[in-house]
């Protein structure tokens, strides 16, 4: 998610039609966790290398605009611009600056 307050990361299956995770047969359901799984720890050691480290890493497949099944993975800190609360419409969101998704998309490729 293009928001620098969080690092952020939205996993979408590359089916069509899919909308919730019953959509998934069981072993699709199992691979896209651990996706997920995969995905929070990626988002922990990229928090890590901006010297941002979690407190708590929240999982979510959400989607109640977008009727499409994906699933966040938001990398939580207790001095964020939403803790405790959900993140979604807290504030507005701050871009990341050109030098920094440059690095966040280094991050990202040498982390998985």
């Amino acid at each position: 998610m293009r928001d620098a307050r969080y690092v952020w990361v939205v996993l979408i299956p590359r089916r069509e039609g899919l909308a919730e995770l019953s959509d998934l047969n069981v072993a699709e359901r199992s691979e896209l966790m651990e996706e997920a799984v995969t995905a929070g720890e990626a988002v922990g050691r990229i928090a890590d290398a901006l010297g941002r480290p979690l407190h708590k890493l929240n999982t979510a497949a959400l989607g109640n605009i977008t009727r499409q099944l994906h699933v966040h993975v938001i990398g939580r800190r207790t001095d964020d611009a939403a803790w405790p609360q959900p993140v979604w419409g807290v504030g507005k969101a701050e871009p990341w600056e050109d030098y920094d998704l440059t690095h966040i998309a280094r991050l990202w490729a040498e982390t998985l």
